[in-house]
């Protein structure tokens, strides 16, 4: 007898699936009270203060990328490693918007990650009609902005690209109930597989990218194609640890999204070198 197929299921049941006793990363308050200057690149900047309980207040001080940030009203601050912290925002804008930065302050840098979800009718392209017309096969854009604190970006290098985690087969375990592992293919695909909770036995092949942050610690993206949704998480290979967040919408019809937070144990199965 033939095994069930598993069904894909949107983010917001993945969100309630995740929600019980979560290995998330408590909020971290060591930046309340404080104010950044973030300088991006193109030498625009903005001025952003994290207030208690979560508010933040962004001041566009040289427009350009920097204005990627106005309308920001809130922030989620954890962090993974002392220094190290990554901020989720949100936002005013576009519900289909992302913004999540990661802010590293023993070299003074960040990055910032923004992500745009597929409407309904660019979601509904055909993988076939996809190739055909040379787009990706996933809808869910991302952009990587990067700067610096306090000071010119051109004054520290951004954080690099990395291959260090390609080959690797690595398990997480995000709460009691939901297990996943990951095998890093190449710079840009890694394939997911849920071994427990709410998508067990799904699989897939998905758009992924990987930036060092510090040693053995990596900002790690990934963009889904069959379900619209954006992963953004810090993986600590010293402490073996994740956080991060995952972004999709809350059901089928396109109408919210759902942005939730999510924190993993990693082990590493196996290690697969060329």
């Amino acid at each position: 007898m033939s095994n069930p197929t598993p069904e894909f299921i949107q983010v917001g049941a993945l969100a309630d699936g995740f929600a019980p006793d979560s290995l998330t990363l408590p909020r971290c308050a060591e930046l309340d009270g404080q104010s950044l200057r973030l300088c991006f690149d193109d030498d625009s900047a903005a001025d952003c203060r994290l207030e208690p309980g979560g508010d933040a207040r962004v001041v566009i001080v040289r427009p350009g990328l920097a204005s990627t940030l106005a309308g920001v009203d809130g922030c989620h601050a954890s962090s993974l490693r002392p220094g190290v912290y990554f901020l989720d925002f949100r936002h005013q804008g576009p519900a289909a918007l992302s913004l999540s930065l990661v802010l590293d302050l023993a070299q003074r840098r960040f990055t910032l990650v923004r992500g745009n979800l597929p409407d309904a009718a660019a979601a509904r392209i055909c993988a076939f009609d996809r190739v055909a017309r040379q787009l990706e096969l996933t809808g869910v854009d991302v952009e990587f902005l990067h700067g610096a604190l306090d000071q010119p970006a051109a004054a520290v290098p951004p954080h690099p690209p990395s291959r260090d985690l390609i080959g690797m087969r690595n398990r997480y375990r995000y709460s009691p109930t939901e297990c996943y592992e990951h095998i890093y293919l190449n710079d840009s695909f890694y394939a997911w597989h849920c071994l427990e909770g709410v998508e067990r036995g799904l699989a897939d092949v998905d758009r992924c990218h990987c930036l060092q942050v510090a040693e053995r610690l990596y900002l790690f993206v990934w963009r889904e194609k069959i379900i619209p949704t954006l992963g953004v998480i810090l993986i600590d290979l010293e402490g073996m640890r994740t956080d991060g967040k995952i972004f999709g919408y809350q059901d089928g019809d396109f109408g919210a999204a759902r942005n939730f937070r999510v924190g993993a144990q990693a082990s590493i199965v196996n290690h697969t070198r060329a």
